[in-house]
């Protein structure tokens, strides 16, 4: 069983944001980088586990520059067998799944994993994105996925209770919640780390879709108010913050 496991940078969730380039680009400078939370804790992990039972490989696979390869090496580290670079600017999100679904025509893997959306844009769309262009059925949101052969059984949380589905392979899941737990990668997994192959391959001829024209910040948080009295509350809520 061949298995892809789709990794993205991201910063941490306590950096300083912060905007350059007339608010067009995100500021990089000084901010720690880590393996997108949903990538490495769900997808890679239930990949791994997949792999342990069932045999085959785990390939992991950024699109990105070299400063990528820290958090692919983390990836290897955790117990990814290989990993490949797509030397391309993360441009929009059609732009990624495009350079990944190119790439993965050609290698016929049976299960292509991703996290359900990144920490710092949220967009859930570059899976969703990658099945339809390889014409592979897409399972998004998902908690838990077990193997048959070449069957997988996958649950995922609906409003109200769980859904249930079987597909077979090849297929496309975004990995959520319930999907694995997070492995910390050991001093073994660090050394064998270093000398895993780390193929990088040029990006493809593909379009993007969107442009950013600018990035703002939310409001500063005002102060805390703190009240005696049920009435006060009331008062507040009604004049002041306009919430009733």
């Amino acid at each position: 069983m061949k298995i892809l496991v789709c990794i993205s940078k991201a910063p941490d969730t306590t950096a300083k944001i912060a905007f350059t380039d007339g608010d067009t680009k995100f500021d990089e400078a000084g901010v720690q980088f880590i393996v997108n939370p949903y990538d490495e804790w769900y997808a890679l992990v239930r990949g791994l586990e997949l792999k342990e039972a069932n045999g085959g490989s785990v390939t992991v696979l950024n699109v990105g520059g070299t400063d990528s390869d820290p958090i692919i090496r983390k990836a290897l580290a955790i117990g990814a067998d290989d990993a490949v670079r797509i030397d391309a600017d993360t441009t929009d999100a059609l732009y990624v799944a495009k350079q990944i679904a190119n790439y993965s025509k050609e290698q016929g893997y049976d299960i292509i994993l991703a996290g359900k959306e990144t920490i710092d844009y949220n967009g859930s769309q570059v899976a969703g994105m990658i099945a339809e262009l390889m014409d592979a059925p897409y399972v998004s949101l998902a908690s838990k996925l077990d193997m048959n052969g070449n069957t997988a059984t996958i649950e995922r949380e609906i409003e109200g209770g769980a859904e249930v589905i079987e597909v077979n392979t090849p297929f496309v899941l975004s990995a959520a919640k319930g999907m694995a737990e997070a492995r910390i990668p050991n001093m073994r997994g660090i050394m064998a780390a270093r000398s895993k192959p780390l193929t990088v391959v040029p990006a493809s001829d593909a379009s993007t879709a969107t442009t950013i024209k600018g990035f703002t910040l939310p409001p500063a948080k005002s102060g805390c108010k703190y009240v005696d009295t049920a009435e006060e509350l009331v008062a507040l809520l009604r004049n002041e913050a306009k919430a009733i």
